[in-house]
């Protein structure tokens, strides 16, 4: 997950940086700087916010000649 895929992903369930790191059980902090690209964050918290996020609906596209995204997950 990049940081534009995360941006991306909170756009499409309209959801907040303080509410996902509420339910990524990481600091605010970590979800801004992730976003912003200010410092690496760790493995374990970049899968705890995508984790928070696809349990959300969202799912992510991995690179496949067009460019990786995300989209809301089909019901």
């Amino acid at each position: 997950m990049t940081p534009s895929q995360c941006r991306a992903a909170r756009a499409l369930i309209n959801l907040t940086q303080p509410k996902l790191a509420e339910a990524a059980g990481v600091g605010l902090s970590t979800v801004v700087d992730f976003e912003k690209s200010r410092r690496a964050v760790s493995d374990v918290a970049r899968e705890a916010i995508r984790a928070a996020l696809e349990a959300a609906g969202v799912e992510f596209i991995p690179e496949n000649g067009g460019g990786a995204g995300v989209r809301l997950r089909q019901k």
